[in-house]
């Protein structure tokens, strides 16, 4: 039998590593904090203080509490980015000082950057558009455009570095991180790059993307209660909780990595994507989208089912994905499923949108590299359609040598990434 296209493609690309890890999250800023955090089952989420939620059905979010954007920015920088895209630059800066490369030292043009956002800078839309009501015209920034464009957090990282490689951003709702690492991924692979910046960023805290996700009730409204809210899995979940921040990656071409003696937190080997061509909100019910993409991103690997040891669950805590998501693992793993290790970064961090792909490929990385898996919190009730190992409410230690990470959509669009503990 011949090889697969799959082996073909493996057999003439390039090994892409990631060597460099920025997290800006509800559970802190920087790599150490966010792996101490998820490792010890700590809770992000609490009631929302950037604005007045009091006449909101859900009060609660996963807000970045304590990040100040002077320890990153002077201020006259700050006026030309939204929230979003300050979370993106930030998360860059700490991924490449996480890394110990030196891009100014390198070729600039074989450096590039892949950042997306699901919603953009939706917050500068809001205030703009007050000042446009109130005041007129006149009175709009010139910096308006590029504060909100969702490009505009990869321009920034791109000019902060000098990264004059690839550079592109991409919107596909809830997927856009994982996406992001994908296709960076692949450009490293077949030689349009040797180090990209890759993951997503997203600030969606503000009155009108709280108020439009309440109605479509989307959101948990256990607000008496915000530190049990995020229960993925559990049969009393009630719905997502909103969260904000950044996780970018440094992907780094293999030799590259070993020549300068880089620290390796793991191999990527898989990517895959699919589309559900269902719904514009809800997910395919037979979880046939979900499942063809970790089937893709498998295939990618060139591994067997068998050989994947945990997964990072898309697992949001709504009543529907979470559901649709096992059985999706299920349909596609067989009796396997029921030896693998799940577990919902979420039910710690809230739901970061675009940004929960960067996020949740650096903690499954973090994962491998540590061989400790991180739980699902407020795991409490069991639920008879969710009747897999969700790892509930404590870490345990674990022989991980593949792990994959799920990203699922508004829109039906769905991408899953293979992760490889690191062996040269």
């Amino acid at each position: 039998m011949g090889m697969s296209l799959s082996s073909k493609r493996k057999s003439t690309e390039r090994r892409v590593v990631i060597t460099g890890i920025g997290l800006i999250s509800p559970l802190g800023i920087g790599t150490e904090k966010n792996w101490q955090a998820i490792s010890q089952g700590k809770n992000g989420i609490g009631l929302i203080s950037h604005f007045d939620a009091s006449q909101y059905t859900s009060k609660i979010a996963g807000q970045v509490w304590d990040f100040d954007a002077l320890d990153f920015f002077e201020k006259k920088e700050m006026r030309k980015m939204d929230f979003f895209i300050q979370y993106a630059v930030a998360a860059a800066q700490l991924a490449v000082q996480d890394s110990g490369i030196d891009i100014a030292r390198l070729e600039g043009d074989r450096c590039g950057v892949y950042v997306g956002s699901g919603i953009g800078g939706i917050g500068s839309i809001e205030e703009t558009h007050k000042t446009l009501l109130e005041k007129g015209p006149g009175r709009v920034s010139p910096f308006f455009l590029i504060q909100t464009i969702i490009n505009e957090a990869s321009g920034q990282i791109s000019i902060k570095f000098k990264a004059r490689g690839p550079n592109s951003a991409t919107a596909t709702a809830c997927s856009t991180g994982t996406h992001a690492v994908g296709d960076s991924y692949r450009i490293i692979a077949r030689r349009d790059a040797d180090i990209m910046l890759a993951g997503g960023a997203e600030a969606p805290i503000t009155p009108l993307g709280v108020a439009g996700f309440c109605a479509m009730r989307a959101l948990s409204v256990r607000n008496d209660e915000p530190e049990r809210a995020s229960r993925p899995f559990d049969a009393e979940r009630d719905g997502f909780v909103v969260g904000e921040g950044a996780g970018i990656l440094v992907l780094e071409e293999l030799g590259l990595a070993l020549k300068r003696d880089a620290r390796i937190y793991a191999e990527i080997v898989g990517y895959g994507m699919s589309g559900d061509a269902y719904h514009v909100a809800a997910p395919s019910l037979d979880g046939e989208g979900a499942k063809r993409s970790m089937e893709r991103a498998i295939e990618d690997a060139c591994i067997d089912l068998g050989d994947v040891n945990y997964i990072n669950a898309h697992g949001t805590s709504t009543p529907y994905n979470d559901k649709i998501e096992t059985l999706a693992v299920k349909r596609l793993f067989g009796d396997h499923a029921y030896k693998l290790s799940i577990s919902s970064t979420k039910s710690m961090t809230g739901h970061l949108l675009g940004a929960a792909g960067g996020v949740e490929t650096g903690y499954t990385a973090l994962c491998l590299k540590n061989q400790v898996i991180p739980p699902t919190i407020n795991y409490e009730h069991p639920d008879p359609e969710c009747d897999l190992d969700y790892v509930p409410n404590k870490s345990r230690p674990a022989e991980i040598n593949y792990a994959l990470s799920n990203s699922f959509g508004f829109g039906g669009t769905n991408g899953a990434l293979v992760l490889k503990k690191f062996e040269e």
